[in-house]
């Protein structure tokens, strides 16, 4: 949608008039925890997405139709044809133009609830911009699809006292945790629950495949308990890691009442991902690549090639795998360094990182 067609609808809703935009959430304020005190504090609020892939853009849609004011998108990707099966806010148009998820989010958003203010950052979340993104939130919504950026949350978020709640979402399994460093109703955080990341590769969307509706149950867990806290009722939050399949059924919770006394973080506040430790290097490696410092990851090149070949031409052997995708190649050694073919851009090289290799 052009930037013109986006002012109209600003205008369209300031014709409306009070009587109607007020009617906008009448629904919403019959439902007695929230009604319009509730409402009032939503529209007083600055809720931060990391992410707009699948979570992220289902997140922010309904935070802006339950009328928060103030949304902050980060994300350092563009939408592709792929991502219009389970991302909400895209379209085919944005598909072909190729338009940076955040923005191309934002400019949705303002069609969706022009009343909200929205602020999209074209970034990659990193120890060095951390703080200045992710400053003045009420509360920070993770939709990424990493590990390393979600220590970097948890780091910021026990540092600087602020709620942020973990989704995840991969085939039919949906995950969430409310993570509450400070206050009356603290949790655990989530290097409480998971001291160290996963080793190894992981499983991705992009290899093992994802369910929209497996999405849509982890952004609705996510929204509904911010939306909790940003009208001011953190004592009905869930205080479990809850996780269900969709596709078999089962469900299971883990107590997150109480933080760990020997948590790292939240325990002894060392915020090692925050200070950028531990973090993959990255070097620009020749024309038209980047280099990935994953030193000591081990990497399964069997497993990973049965992952990656769907997707692609993967040849490999007992020292290196190649994976060919679209114009960008990805060799990956057997510590995990990675050398990403076909494009000179940091944050473009992390994403194809994170969605074939996972981190």
């Amino acid at each position: 949608m052009s930037i013109d067609a986006i002012e109209n609808a600003r205008g369209n809703a300031a014709a409306m008039g009070s009587s109607s935009l007020d009617d906008r959430y009448s629904r919403q304020r019959l439902f007695p925890p929230i009604g319009t005190n509730g409402q009032q504090r939503l529209a007083a609020s600055h809720a931060i997405l990391v992410g707009c892939g699948a979570t992220g853009a289902a997140s922010a849609g309904l935070l802006a139709r339950a009328g928060v004011g103030h949304l902050t998108i980060i994300d350092r990707d563009f939408v592709e044809p792929s991502n219009l099966q389970r991302q909400m806010l895209f379209t085919e148009e944005d598909a072909r133009e190729a338009l940076p998820k955040a923005e191309a989010a934002r400019r949705r958003l303002l069609t969706i609830n022009s009343e909200v203010t929205v602020t999209a950052h074209i970034a990659d979340l990193t120890p060095a911009n951390a703080r200045v993104l992710l400053a003045d939130a009420d509360i920070i919504l993770d939709a990424t699809d990493n590990f390393e950026t979600r220590y970097l949350l948890n780091d910021l978020a026990v540092e600087t006292g602020t709620p942020w709640i973990y989704a995840a979402a991969i085939g039919s399994y949906a995950a969430t945790m409310n993570i509450l460093p400070s206050g009356d109703h603290r949790t655990a955080c989530l290097a409480c629950i998971f001291p160290e990341p996963p080793g190894g590769t992981v499983e991705t969307c992009d290899t093992a495949g994802i369910l929209n509706t497996a999405v849509n149950v982890a952004a609705s867990l996510q929204s509904t308990e911010a939306i909790k806290l940003l009208t001011g009722q953190p004592s009905a939050m869930r205080r479990t890691l809850l996780s269900m399949d969709l596709w078999t059924g089962e469900h299971s919770e883990i107590s997150t009442a109480k933080p760990r006394s020997t948590c790292s973080v939240c325990g002894q506040r060392e915020f090692r991902h925050l200070a950028g430790e531990g973090r993959p290097h990255i070097t620009m490696c020749g024309r038209n690549s980047v280099q990935i410092h994953e030193h000591n990851r081990p990497v399964d090149f069997a497993s990973l090639a049965d992952r990656l070949r769907p997707l692609g031409e993967v040849r490999w052997n007992s020292m290196m795998l190649r994976f060919t995708y679209s114009e960008y190649t990805l060799s990956v050694f057997a510590d995990g360094r990675t050398v990403v073919q076909g494009t000179d851009q940091v944050p473009r090289a992390r994403a194809l990182y994170a969605r074939f290799i996972g981190s």
